[in-house]
């Protein structure tokens, strides 16, 4: 039976009229119907903030964890069943801040997992703190003589060889959900970094903003996103151009393919035998 938009169908949204996580929302259920992927095989896992009620706005498997917590929880549900589909989704406080280090070790053992990152450059449940990619200067009640200078995320990932990394824009939805399907496609960790408006919070990187500076690399025939010296050198661009598209992507094996007891079939539907887990656990007395 086919895969409809109807099946994803969550909860009615509570975000700010013209907030970026409606077009985050909307490209994500499209890739994932045109994936043919049903909501029971799929796992979207959250952290806290605004981005992280985007899959209370959908019908699938969820987890809500702890402030900058979706990546381990999402890596830990996809060894224990490699068959789910696993998505984290989260905000540039929850991913870049207080999860900065899961994300960072999670690329470099290669999780097969996508991780989301909704962008916006600052925290906004918390109404306007400024987060780690808020530009140089930005005025908040944390940052009253002005936010230092930002961290890119996308110059982090090329550094940790991340195996697939992306940029999308929330404002040209269709774009989006091409990549989030190439990112979903794709066997590895999929990094995807989201620029994301905030209405309320954000007056400098607005839609207008945006739309004035963001190319796609699609239209580059000369642009090799396997080549990680050129990537780096897209990682850097930002103010006056700010490209769209696949930044970098390179298979390498993954973290899961050397467990040696996920060889034959996923944890959940191995057997227990715990005369094994008595010896283990006699070992530690």
């Amino acid at each position: 039976m086919a895969v409809t938009l109807n099946d994803y169908a969550g909860l009615q949204p509570a975000w700010c009229p013209g907030c970026g996580n409606f077009g985050i929302l909307s490209a994500l259920k499209m890739a994932l119907v045109d994936l043919g992927i049903p909501p029971h095989k799929l796992l979207v896992v959250s952290g806290i903030g605004q981005a992280g009620k985007l899959p209370h706005y959908m019908k699938c498997n969820t987890f809500n964890s702890l402030h900058g917590r979706p990546v381990p929880v999402a890596v830990g549900a996809k060894i224990a069943n490699r068959e789910l589909v696993v998505i984290a989704v989260g905000g540039d406080g929850d991913g870049y801040g207080e999860g900065g280090n899961h994300w960072i070790h999670s690329m470099r053992r290669n999780h097969d997992i996508t991780y989301m990152v909704h962008n916006n450059q600052v925290y906004a449940l918390t109404r306007g703190q400024a987060s780690p990619t808020s530009g140089a200067g930005f005025v908040s009640k944390t940052t009253p003589e002005g936010a230092p200078a930002p961290i890119n995320p996308l110059a982090l990932a090329v550094a940790s060889n991340t195996s697939f990394i992306a940029r999308g824009f929330a404002g040209d939805v269709e774009h989006l959900a091409g990549l989030i399907k190439l990112a979903v496609s794709h066997k590895g960790f999929s990094f995807l970094d989201i620029l994301q408006p905030c209405v309320t919070f954000n007056h400098v990187n607005t839609y207008e903003w945006f739309k004035k500076r963001v190319y796609k690399l699609d239209a580059d025939k000369n642009y090799d996103p396997s080549n990680k010296l050129a990537a780096f050198e897209k990682a850097q661009e930002w103010d006056e151009r700010i490209p769209l598209g696949i930044i970098y992507r390179k298979q390498r094996p993954t973290y899961e393919d050397s467990i040696l007891a996920l060889a034959d079939l996923p944890l959940v539907k191995q057997s227990i035998e715990p005369a094994r887990v008595e010896k283990m656990m006699a070992d530690f007395l």
